[in-house]
Parts: C-alpha cells; sequence; structure tokens
C-alpha cells in the first residue's frame, strides 16, 4: 500500500485518525524496515503513530514483519533479557553478577544490544559488552548482525530524538527462541499491553517494575508472570533478604559503572543474586522466590 495512507491514518488529528489492521501493519513495517520510503515519511508516521496511540494489533503486526528478517539462534536453557536501548543512567548493570552466581543453574541469559537508540541517552547493553568479558552462560547478540534492518533506522531515530513504538518492539526480538522473556515496565497500565503484545511468543512472560525500565530489580517492586492464560503478582522487597542497597539518584559515569561491576560491594552482589532467584523462578527452577535465594546462598 502506498505509505501516504497510513501517514494519513495516524496523523489526521482525532477525528480522521484510524488504527491499521494487522496486515497493514505488517506491511507499514516492512517499508519503513525496507527504507524504501523517504526517511521523512519514516518521522512523520512515528511521530503521529505514537500521539495516535499505537494498538496491540499494530504493535503484533510489527512485530511480525521483524520477525521475517531476524536472524536466530537456538540458545537452550534460557531467558531473554529485554532492555531498553536507550541505556540506563543513573545505575549500573547487574546482569553480568547475575550471570556469575546462576552459572550452575543450567540457565542461559539472552541480551541484545545496538548502538544508542531515543532518548534517555544512557549507557546500553553494547557500552557494556566492550569492556566486560561475560561468562559463558550470558549470549549477546548485536543487532548489527542479527537485524540489520532495524539497526540501519538508527540515524533516523536519533534525527527524530524521541522515543517511539520502536523503544517498545525492539525490547524482546525472540533472537534465541528462548521459551523464556522477562523485561521491564514502569507504570502498572503498560503491564496488560506487554502482555498482549508478547505473552503467546512464550511459555511464561514476565514483567519487572526494575531499574530505569530494565528487568533488573534495585528497589521494592513488582513482578508478573504471564503463563497458562492467566497472571500472577508479586510484591518483592530487597529487604526481605537481608538486602541494604541504596540505588543511584545521580547520573553516574561509564566508568564508574565499570568499576562497580568489576568490584562490587557485598550488598551489591546480594542483590545480584536476588535477580538471579527471580530469573529461576520465571523459568520454573524453583517453586518461589525465597526458595530459588536460598538455592544461591
Amino acid at each position: 500500500m502506498d505509505f501516504f495512507k497510513y501517514i494519513h491514518a495516524v496523523g489526521t488529528g482525532v477525528k480522521g485518525n484510524r488504527d491499521l489492521s494487522f496486515d497493514e501493519s505488517v506491511d507499514m513495517m516492512t517499508q519503513m524496515l525496507d527504507q524504501s520510503i523517504p526517511s521523512e515519511q519514516i518521522s512523520a508516521f512515528l511521530l503521529g503513530w505514537r500521539l495516535k496511540p499505537e494498538t496491540t494489533d499494530e504493535f503484533r503486526g510489527a512485530i511480525s514483519a521483524c520477525d521475517n528478517y531476524i536472524q536466530k539462534t537456538d540458545i537452550a536453557n534460557s531467558i531473554e533479557l529485554g532492555y531498553p536501548f536507550d541505556g540506563k543512567v543513573k545505575n549500573p548493570y547487574i546482569f553480568p553478577l547475575v550471570a556469575k552466581v546462576i552459572k550452575s543453574k543450567d540457565l542461559n541469559l539472552v541480551l541484545t544490544g545496538d548502538d544508542l537508540q531515543p532518548s534517555k541517552g544512557g549507557i546500553t547493553i553494547k557500552d557494556i559488552s566492550k569492556s566486560i568479558k561475560f561468562d559463558s552462560n550470558i549470549h549477546y547478540f548485536d543487532r548489527s548482525i542479527f537485524f540489520k534492518q532495524m539497526h540501519n533506522l538508527t540515524d533516523v531515530r536519533n534525527k527524530l530524538g524521541l522515543r517511539t513504538a520502536f523503544n517498545t518492539i525492539e525490547k524482546l526480538p525472540h533472537v534465541a527462541n528462548s521459551n523464556y522473556a522477562i523485561t521491564g515496565v514502569f507504570h502498572k497500565p503498560y503491564v496488560k499491553k506487554y502482555i498482549e503484545i508478547f505473552s503467546d511468543r512464550y511459555k511464561r512472560f514476565a514483567l519487572l517494575q526494575g531499574n530505569e525500565g530494565t528487568p533488573e530489580l534495585f528497589s521494592k517492586g513488582r513482578l508478573w508472570i504471564s503463563a497458562d492464560d492467566k497472571v500472577d503478582e508479586y510484591i518483592i522487597d530487597p529487604k526481605h533478604y537481608g538486602i541494604d542497597y541504596t540505588k543511584s539518584w545521580e547520573s553516574i559515569s561509564y566508568e564508574e559503572s565499570i568499576a562497580q561491576l568489576e568490584n562490587p560491594t557485598k550488598e551489591f552482589v546480594k542483590l545480584a543474586k536476588l535477580n538471579g532467584a527471580i530469573y529461576l523462578f520465571v523459568v520454573n527452577q524453583a517453586k518461589s522466590i525465597d526458595e530459588a535465594f536460598e538455592m544461591l546462598e
């Protein structure tokens, strides 16, 4: 379909806007990934789509289009960790330590990364991969290799400079065909939307009120697990596990972030164990987070 029809659908105001069908969304996303249309049209659509806003069918259609391009590699016994591609600003990543504490538990962590995307301007997974030697149970996939069409839209996105639907779509590309996945969520209303978009792609799908929108718990928060057509909610408080970690409210440098990973405090290591326990619970290696935490002590 002529891409102008998609721009018209999202860019004519409340009375004139309409939702795209699943098939239209597949076609729309395919044209953007192929860059068979000018970058100005891509930017115009992304802005209008965000303001409309996006529907579940539109997200699912766009993700279906992405599946046609992604080069997948099976990783057995794995959980996919969905991180935002605009990075972390105030706290270090904890997943390299999590991998260490769960290394004996036959669980692989799958992560994806790319160049910085809008709009937070933080430290990315790709940045960390350049300085930290990952343990063998971390499987990092660079998007410039497994999904170059999305990678090639980086310049367009950075010139637009805003969060778009891509920030949601790109979190979980299912690159390793994992049976389990967990990603971060800010606000409870988004829990339902994320479950509608992603849950049927996994055996068990989890959402965490994680630090800076990541699947990493740094303070008291909620965990939602979707499986077998039901959603269970859990409240997790690090203090319950004797963890007295104070998350940062100030921006940290790349060097500070790496230093905290290379020389972690005892409390940070304990926090890594709690995050590892969450992942073990999500993949059904334990009946509760308490049990999983005890397994790692």
